[in-house]
């Protein structure tokens, strides 16, 4: 929280030197689209264009209709009225149709090119920024953006616009009484820009405070089950509570400011109208001016000051939407940690499936004082089945995260078919490898789908097939539609097995010459267990496999066992050789087998 806040606090120091500066960002999607945003412009000067002639036929009709008592001059001038309100209301639409559509074309592609830059981003950022934090500025700050390429920058360019036009054609009706309005126009305009800088520094603190309130919920949300196991209901409630109070005040501090801000606006422009009317009134009593250009100018002065009352809401909300794209814009600015060399070597073909960690240190950035590895150095050959066992906290994971080039390590290398992860192009490098992670990870797909993950362009025989391999074909069959039945968000409406089987079935498809077992079959009762493992042996065959395992079960047939304690390997072997030797796996394997046995026992009993 204390991070959080000394971060929200940077952030607005910036803010009172950026002002809308964020928006800026927002100009090369407008440009993609040149034919709308012209198309919008145009039928804005156009609506502009229609206003300002209205105080023209008001003075004409006012000066030489009445005053004449010419019932023909006044229905001609009325009906030419009602054809510059015709010209209005068509530009009006028109300038709809452009905006609207500009906008939501703008932030559809903000929010792609957002979601496409974090997919890219390498797995130490998604360390410390919330998941439910980033779908807020896809999400809500996207909202923002559009509202404000959609309307608010529209109508800011209108208002600028009238404002100007109206201002112009003052100093044309009257240039005396112009000065005065001219004069007014600082004491309101200087006010609003630094409103406005206030406004925004408030709104992005209101839009922090939401996001973070938005990804507890989502995390809470995506831990029902355990919420409720431990009954954590009411301590969940009130944190959500809490963290939402805490955005309503920020939000209620933002709209304090922006009320404030057109209260101001508001009252100092109608007050510099009043003004005008009392010095017109008395020009014309003097006979210095018609009735008609006072009222002309009367006209022209509203339109203007309307135009500078409506920029000070414009004003607010473009700073709103200027803390919007900031957020976003911070995500775009992301630079991965990992990324393609410019010239990246390529992988040699065929596969050989090679694996070796040559005096390899790392510490994860979250940890840069506790290294998770220390001199790891070990070859794995083509087809050669390793197991990595060792307690946990050891660093077993560390290997596969580095393997797969989520890191790179602080010194040493990482070598796959004898070429450096960091020089091949990390797709490249994934794409020789299939996972069976620990924590199985199911979408809010069909199970064909999820099966299908790695290899979209699957058949469905293909699919059918790695599900008849990891023994997922029958409980898939048994399904609603089959394998055309949805699995539910994280897969909950499957068992633990059942969702671990199917991401055995997803890297038997994936068909990868390098395959990595963290805990494949842990979630298996004894029978499924036994039959997958047959199912992977079979997998296995020609491939390298790396398997990490707490279970010394599963590892029993590796051609050798590396056990790690402390990020080091400490023992290499055969299971007979570690076990003759008496070392620490020896004592792993006694301690398991041990307990193993008298569980036996106990259920024989």
């Amino acid at each position: 929280m204390a991070r959080r806040q000394r971060a929200s606090e940077e952030r607005e120091q910036a803010a009172k030197r950026r002002s809308l500066k964020p928006l800026k960002r927002l100009f090369p999607y407008i440009g993609r689209y040149r034919g709308l945003a012209l198309g919008a412009a145009f039928f804005l000067v156009l609506a502009a264009i229609a206003t300002l002639t209205l105080p023209l036929a008001v003075r004409r009709m006012i000066d030489h209709g009445f005053s004449h008592s010419d019932s023909i001059f006044i229905a001609n001038y009325f009906s030419m009225l009602v054809v510059i309100a015709a010209v209005l209301a068509a530009a009006s639409a028109g300038r709809y149709f452009f905006v609207i559509t500009l906008g939501e074309r703008v932030v559809s592609d903000l929010r792609r090119d957002v979601f496409d830059h974090v997919t890219r981003l390498s797995p130490g950022f998604f360390d410390t920024v919330q998941s439910g934090e980033i779908v807020s500025r896809i999400s809500a700050d996207a909202t923002q953006v559009k509202s404000a390429v959609g309307a608010t920058i529209s109508q800011a360019l209108r208002n600028v616009i009238m404002g100007l036009g109206a201002v112009g054609m003052m100093v044309v009706t009257s240039p005396r009484l112009s000065l005065l309005v001219v004069a007014a126009i600082p004491v309101i305009v200087l006010p609003l820009v630094a409103f406005g800088r206030s406004v925004r520094r408030r709104s992005r603190f209101a839009q922090d405070t939401l996001a973070d309130a938005t990804a507890y919920a989502g995390e809470q949300i995506g831990a029902v089950r355990t919420l409720q196991a431990f009954t954590g209901e009411n301590v969940v409630r009130k944190n959500f509570s809490d963290a939402i109070e805490t955005a309503f005040s920020a939000a209620r501090a933002s709209i304090f400011a922006r009320s404030f801000l057109t209260f101001f606006a508001i009252f100092m422009t109608f007050s510099s109208v009043v003004a005008v009317l009392w010095f017109g009134s008395r020009a014309v009593l003097s006979g210095e001016m018609t009735p008609g250009t006072l009222g002309q100018f009367l006209l022209y002065s509203v339109l203007a000051a309307g135009a500078l009352g409506a920029l000070s809401e414009v004003w607010g909300e473009l700073s709103q939407a200027a803390g919007a794209a900031e957020r976003m814009s911070e995500l775009l600015s992301e630079e991965p940690a990992i990324t393609a060399p410019a010239s990246p070597v390529a992988l040699p073909q065929p596969a050989r499936g090679e694996v070796a960690f040559d005096n390899v240190s790392f510490a994860y950035p979250t940890r840069p004082d506790r290294s998770a590895l220390h001199g790891l150095s070990f070859t794995v050959k083509p087809g050669e089945t390793v197991a990595i066992v060792g307690p946990s906290g050891a660093g077993k994971t560390t290997v596969f995260s580095l393997l797969l080039r989520y890191y790179d390590p602080d010194s040493g290398a990482v070598r796959v078919d004898g070429v450096d992860a960091r020089e091949a192009d990390p797709l490249a490098l994934r794409g020789r490898m299939a996972i069976v992670p620990q924590d199985v990870t199911i979408f809010a797909a069909s199970a064909a789908e999820n099966i299908a993950f790695g290899r979209p362009d699957a058949s469905r025989a293909e699919i059918e097939a790695a599900a008849r391999a990891a023994l997922a074909h029958d409980f898939i069959t048994d399904l609603a539609e089959g394998y055309d039945t949805p699995v539910g968000e994280r897969g909950v409406t499957l068992s633990g097995g059942q969702r671990q089987r199917m991401a055995i079935a997803r890297a038997i498809l994936r068909d990868a010459p390098i395959l990595l077992l963290d805990e494949a079959t842990s979630a298996l009762d004894s029978q499924s267990e036994t039959l997958v493992q047959q199912g992977l042996e079979h997998l296995m065959k020609g491939r390298t496999t790396l398997v990490i395992a707490h279970r010394l079960s599963t590892v029993l047939k590796a051609d050798r066992i590396l056990v790690m304690e402390e990020g080091r390997i400490v023992e290499e072997g055969t299971h007979a050789a570690l076990v003759a030797k008496g070392g620490i796996y020896a004592e792993l394997a006694s301690l398991q087998f041990q307990a193993g046995a008298e569980a036996l026992g106990d259920a024989a009993e």
